[in-house]
């Protein structure tokens, strides 16, 4: 399976929490190639999780469409979201306690995650093949309990992969690991992102992940704040001339500040108006 685009437009998600409407997600546009790796950054409660599911099609939008591949995800019916997860998208939850079968063994538990793709008549790697991919082999028959916490996050990683998804979502998988474990588990996505060109989308809190990512989108307030290509922060014109300030921007410019633009040749130029 190549990897699959992703599109959304004008995704707006409301959910009713403490008898008030809280907006998740306020009109997001998001563009992602097929066979990109890009990261998800942004403060807790900024919609982040909530775009992740709506993208797998495990929440449906309040406005606004989301596009997988050639399928309307934010349309399909039921039947059609299952199989699509079964087969096409892959969804990783934070911690790898929620990916996996806790009394089952990595090998039964990737057997587990296969068998509606089998049984949908897709050809796929035999477990112990892709848990000797992630340099987790020895441990197919073992007990989960005698992995390691990285050990366990790379297990969750193949069970995700196992199904040779097309995009693969991943909500904060290096969290609560330490250095070594989360560039183990860092690599792998970007293996698995190299050899079968599986779209990945993954968020995360670390500023050393997000560095060596070639994508980073930003989400702030509900909406795309920013994105950054090769370490580099750039601010985001939305569909209806929205412009987020970037962080340290921000600082610099209270609200109320009255701000001008000069062209200049091919640029623009932001000038403060002070008092």
């Amino acid at each position: 399976m190549s990897g699959l685009s992703i599109r959304t437009r004008g995704l707006v998600h409301i959910y009713h929490a403490e008898e008030h409407d809280v907006a998740a997600l306020s009109g997001v546009d998001l563009d992602v190639a097929a066979g990109e790796m890009v990261g998800l950054l942004g403060p807790s409660g900024s919609g982040k999780s909530t775009l992740m599911s709506l993208l797998a099609g495990v929440l449906r939008p309040s406005a606004g469409k989301v596009f997988v591949g050639d399928t309307e995800v934010s349309a399909a019916p039921p039947r059609d979201l299952d199989h699509l997860r079964a087969t096409d998208v892959a969804l990783m939850l934070q911690g790898s306690g929620r990916n996996l079968l806790p009394h089952a063994t990595p090998d039964d538990n990737i057997r587990f995650a296969q068998h509606p793709a089998r049984k949908a008549g897709r050809q796929l790697a035999d477990p112990r093949d892709v848990l000797e991919e992630l340099g987790l082999a020895a441990f197919a028959d073992r007990p989960l309990s005698e992995l390691t916490p990285g050990g366990l996050q790379l297990a969750a990683v193949a069970v995700a992969i196992s199904t040779r998804p097309g995009l693969l979502l991943c909500d904060e998988p290096t969290s609560q690991l330490d250095h070594a474990a989360r560039d183990q588990v860092l690599a792998a996505l970007s293996q698995v992102n190299r050899t079968y060109g599986t779209t990945v989308v993954l968020v995360t809190h670390d500023p050393d992940v997000a560095r060596v990512l070639p994508r980073t989108i930003t989400i702030r307030d509900g909406r795309i704040g920013g994105e950054g290509r090769s370490g580099e922060e750039f601010a985001v014109v939305t569909a209806d001339g929205f412009l987020p300030l970037p962080g340290h921007a921000r600082d610099l410019l209270p609200p109320g500040t009255l701000v001008r633009f000069h062209e200049v040749g091919d640029h623009f130029e932001v000038r403060p108006e002070r008092p």
